[in-house]
């Protein structure tokens, strides 16, 4: 038998008694602690949330007791069903951190196979502590926080079987009813061992009814919402991809069958973490739901030698009791606040204008100045020059060569990349005196075969021993798991960065991973990546960085640890953007979300619509920009835009720091709507649309949420109407045609 052994370590002195250990943040309502320690039971307490479990007395195990709203002193206990069949008592109870091979056939979160071939675990509980703020995961992008926005438990588990070691780090930040929770297995044995699965967060729900909701898609067409019932048996998804990728979001919400976007119970689970990921749903035999997410198993097989660890990435879940709207702006506020490291975060989100959609790879010096010229007249503030820059030996002119070579093009740039980048940011935004900034796209982790760099470093490219290598877009994927290539992007980006007076990257990624020489690969590029990342917006702080994969192929918490906004499609056509962007905003928020007024027709569907529509559904996005040619636009269009621009600044502040309330979806509704609200209430603008016509029938009424129910709100600076009517009874906005679309602003009086 083993004993348990309890001890607490606290960066600032904690009185505890009695076993009894209650931390409170500053922040935490009267009467209320953050995390709280009786004996061998552990509570981590939010405004609205409660997460607790304790540890089983017989076997050591972690058992799941409550997550959901706030509850406190002792909870029922929960009564198990007699062990009869196949199924031992471990698979008839609620789990905390499940391994494998005792009698849960369930889906495990750990899974270790030893030198011997076998993959029985025995993790027993060994002790806790309990940190005032947050500890940072070594090599992984993850929430911070000071000693007034989060407390950390981590729970220590051994195995005595095998010298295997767990910690599980959750970590609460109560404003938010946000739980942050990673595991790391470290082999104290003397022979090595392989962790073939670990997922970063699981939880075991009661025996109830439950739907699920998933973002999945592909190219330009990312982040549909999947709303299904939990079945019995297992309900998955993930990426294989080597990324995040646009086919599956490392999101999951699990929900009761009757919640709604404004009402209902609602948890959310966001995986901080960029490359394969897995997420398993599964309802048992005794219908509990398990929920895991974590890293892809097929793509990890890490051997850990004696001595070493493997962490995983970190996992948010949030509780909702509002609905999916109140679990989205939850997961907002968290991210914005603590995981954004950029001073863009919540700033500065100039409006800007891409190369790309207007000139694509035909251009020189002289048209790219004019471009920029006529991009500054309309009140441009950011001119970005997109692909087909670089290239000496292997110019890209097209996307066939040059990837890798990131060197100006000395046929485009005679004399240099930075006398072009000099005339460019001498040119002032109309009516201010505002410089107009210069940004640039990079695809640092590709490489074309024909370029310099693929002819000297051909062993540099991913590639699985003798098996072809897969070209996609022509071009192949950097190993950056090596630290040779880690240190040539980061040289290549500093180089670039330094020769000239840039502000602006976009970084880009046009391909999935194919061959990899081992399982592990993935995660050790992932760590290399991350590597990469940190050292760059370290050393150049002041550039607004932004990530881009194809579109939305890598819109995930790891990325925006570093770039404070993303690419969220390739597909610019407006229908199918507020779907996407809606879409996406169920875990992400709008602040981090780039989106463009692009040409018509548009390049993706073909399809005409107002440039109005077109303007509104963009500045939905916290960085707004134009994707065409100003000189080939429609005279009528190009009229539009200076208002167009001038009305994105007038929303901007409001969409990078506000609440976001979806209040009707395109996928329910020919009139979707979206509001935001100031982070002080006392602004709110209404994003109103209408998809078809309606000929000879009334008009619907939109109401608005989260307002002041006993304030006077003035609407667009007229009529006024107290906060219940416009939340209760509502407005209604006519249209005279298809493809109409209002912004509407409330003042609270």
């Amino acid at each position: 038998m083993f004993q348990f052994v309890t001890r607490v370590t606290l960066v600032a002195p904690v009185v505890c008694w009695l076993g009894y250990c209650p931390l409170a943040t500053a922040d935490q309502p009267s009467g209320t602690d953050a995390i709280v320690v009786d004996g061998t039971t552990f509570a981590l307490n939010g405004d609205n949330v409660s997460y607790r479990f304790h540890v089983d007395n017989s076997t050591g195990d972690l058992f799941s007791d409550h997550f959901g709203g706030s509850v406190t002193g002792p909870i029922p206990t929960e009564i198990s069903s007699a062990v009869n069949g196949w199924v031992g008592r471990p698979g008839r109870v609620r789990r905390e951190f499940p391994d494998q091979g005792r009698g849960d056939f369930r889906t495990p979160a750990i899974r270790i196979r030893q030198t011997q071939g076998y993959t029985v675990s025995d993790l027993q509980y060994q002790s806790y502590e309990v940190k005032r703020g947050k500890p940072a995961l070594s090599g992984l992008p993850s929430t911070f926080g000071d000693e007034d926005d989060v407390t950390t438990l981590i729970i220590h588990l051994y195995d005595h079987y095998s010298d295997v070691a767990a910690d599980l780090s959750y970590s609460i930040f109560p404003k938010y009813d946000a739980i942050a929770r990673s595991a790391s297995i470290t082999n104290k044995g003397q022979a090595n061992i392989t962790v073939e699965s670990l997922a970063s967060f699981s939880v075991d729900f009661p025996y109830e009814d439950l739907d699920m909701i998933s973002l999945r898609g592909d190219w330009a067409r990312e982040a549909r919402r999947e709303r299904r019932k939990v079945e019995y048996g297992s309900q998955s998804f993930g990426s294989s991809t080597g990324y995040s990728s646009h086919l599956n979001n490392p999101f999951l919400s699990l929900v009761n069958p009757s919640t709604t976007e404004a009402s209902g119970e609602a948890w959310g689970f966001s995986l901080i973490y960029s490359g394969s990921f897995s997420v398993d749903v599964e309802k048992g035999s005794q219908g509990f739901t398990r929920a895991l997410l974590g890293l892809n198993p097929s793509q990890l097989s890490w051997n850990l030698g004696p001595g070493e660890t493997l962490g995983s990435p970190e996992c948010v879940a949030v509780y909702s009791n509002n609905g999916i709207g109140g679990m989205s702006r939850s997961l907002h506020r968290l991210y914005r606040n603590n995981l954004i490291k950029s001073k863009f975060a919540t700033d500065d989100r100039p409006p800007l204008l891409n190369s790309w959609e207007g000139l694509g790879f035909n251009y020189n010096e002289s048209s790219i100045y004019q471009l920029a010229q006529e991009s500054a007249d309309l009140g441009i503030k950011l001119f970005v020059l997109d692909d087909g820059w670089f290239g000496d030996k292997y110019p890209r002119t097209s996307d066939t060569e040059g990837l890798g070579d990131w060197v100006p093009n000395p046929q485009r740039f005679p004399d240099g990349l930075a006398h072009a980048v000099n005339s460019i940011t001498e040119l002032k935004a109309a009516n201010t005196s505002t410089d107009l900034r210069f940004g640039i796209w990079m695809e640092p982790e590709m490489v074309n075969p024909n370029s310099s760099l693929y002819r000297e470093h051909p062993d540099w490219a991913l590639h699985a021993g003798p098996y072809p290598r897969t070209e996609r877009r022509n071009q192949l994927v950097l190993n950056v798991a090596l630290p040779e290539v880690q240190d040539f992007i980061i040289k290549s980006v500093s180089d670039i960065l330094n020769s000239a007076n840039i502000s602006y990257i976009k970084w880009d990624n046009n391909r999935g991973i194919h061959e990899m020489p081992s399982p592990s690969t993935d995660h050790s590029y992932m760590l290399g990546l991350y590597r990469v990342f940190s050292n760059l917006t370290t050393q150049f702080p002041d550039v607004l960085w932004e990530g881009c994969a194809s579109g939305g192929g890598r819109f995930d918490p790891g990325v925006l640890q570093y770039f404070p906004q993303i690419w969220t499609s390739d597909d610019t056509d407006a229908i199918e953007r507020i779907t996407i962007q809606m879409g996406t905003s169920l875990a992400y928020p709008p602040s981090a979300m780039g989106a463009h007024l692009s040409a018509v027709p548009n390049q993706q569907t073909g399809r005409t619509l107002p440039v109005d529509f077109r303007g509104h559904v963009a500045m939905m996005g916290g960085s707004f920009g134009l994707e065409l040619d100003p000189a080939t636009t429609p005279e009528d269009d190009k009229a539009a835009l200076p208002g167009l621009i001038e009305l994105a600044g007038k929303v901007n502040p409001i969409i990078l720091t506000g609440d976001m309330y979806r209040l009707s979806l395109p996928e329910d509704s020919d009139w979707p709507a979206v509001q935001f609200m100031s982070e002080d209430g006392n602004q709110t603008v209404l994003f109103y649309f209408q998809l078809n016509p309606r000929i000879n029938h009334a008009i619907p009424w939109i109401r608005m949420q989260g307002l002041d129910s006993q304030a006077i709100y003035s609407v667009d600076g007229n009529v006024t109407y107290s906060g219940s009517t416009l939340m209760n009874i509502g407005l209604q906005f006519p249209f005279d045609t298809d493809y109409g679309s209002k912004v509407v602003f409330f003042e609270k009086q």
